[in-house]
């Protein structure tokens, strides 16, 4: 993945927050996130915050949150791949 990704350019789209994850379980859920077809972009650490802040934030459209809650719960019984304690539970 890349620093970041463009958000939804659809201004019909909202998106909400799924998890944050390790990268690997990021790029994962993201590529099932694509063969579903749903709408879904990511933030990493910034340079400073990537002192505290750890992973990356998914966020995915909020019609389907529910899909990608599944999908992102199915990528992370494959392996483990939280980050810190609770997080890359989809919320």
């Amino acid at each position: 993945m890349s620093r970041s990704r463009r958000r939804p350019t659809d201004p019909n789209v909202i998106t909400v927050h799924l998890g944050q994850f390790t990268r690997e379980h990021a790029n994962a859920i993201a590529e099932e996130l694509e063969r579903a077809g749903i709408v879904w972009w990511f933030k990493e650490p910034g340079f400073l915050s990537q002192v505290w802040e750890f992973g990356v934030r998914l966020f995915v459209d909020r019609e389907r949150l529910d899909e990608a809650k599944q999908i992102a719960a199915k990528v992370r019984a494959s392996s483990s791949g939280a980050v810190g304690p609770g997080s890359g539970e989809p919320s």
